[in-house]
């Protein structure tokens, strides 16, 4: 059976999103991993949630992007129509 990590968890709701937070967010995640932790953020806005992503450290912070359902593209072709009576190229 595979250890688990003790985790800390870290309220972060009245963070703002700035890239200093980041980077002190950033400095405690590696102190908990030398320490044999994990970071887990917890209430996290999602403009925090999104600088975190931008800056590469949404897997190392503890910050999972919420998922949203996929949106249907729409086409950037374009549509052919065929008129009665038009050669075959």
């Amino acid at each position: 059976m595979p250890a688990t990590h003790p985790a800390v968890a870290c309220d972060v709701s009245a963070l703002p999103a700035e890239l200093a937070v980041v980077a002190a967010l950033a400095r405690l995640a590696l102190l908990t991993r030398r320490l044999g932790c994990t970071l887990e953020l917890r209430y996290a806005s999602s403009e925090l949630r999104e600088l975190v992503e931008l800056c590469g450290l949404g897997g190392q912070l503890g910050v999972e992007r919420e998922r949203q359902p996929e949106e249907r593209e729409q086409s950037l072709g374009f549509q052919e129509r065929v008129e009665p009576g038009d050669t075959p190229v």
